[in-house]
């Protein structure tokens, strides 16, 4: 497996963040300001990035061949989806 390569950097923040940030580290949720650095940008990389996906996929609610052939796959697995499902949840559970 390959390493990933660290990049040195500076970075200028709030007062406040550098304080919440050390206190983290204190608390063990990182071993350092720099690991909970990039934990951080990860976490906000993957939510821009599911931001971007639900904005293509409001916009596919707007797609009228999007939607003709989405029911045209639900209609065509209807029967194999109730029998699933009934495989997987037995009708007395229903009871």
């Amino acid at each position: 497996m390959s390493e990933k390569k660290i990049v040195r950097t500076t970075l200028a923040i709030p007062d406040e963040l550098l304080a919440a940030t050390d206190r983290a580290v204190q608390e063990g949720k990182a071993k350092s300001r720099n690991e909970f650095v990039a934990i951080a940008l990860r976490h906000e990389l993957a939510a821009l990035k599911r931001a971007e996906i639900d904005a293509a996929l409001a916009l596919m609610s707007d797609d009228e061949q999007y939607k003709s052939v989405a029911i045209a796959i639900t209609s065509e697995f209807s029967n194999t989806d109730w029998e699933a499902f009934k495989l997987d949840y037995p009708v007395t559970h229903l009871i």
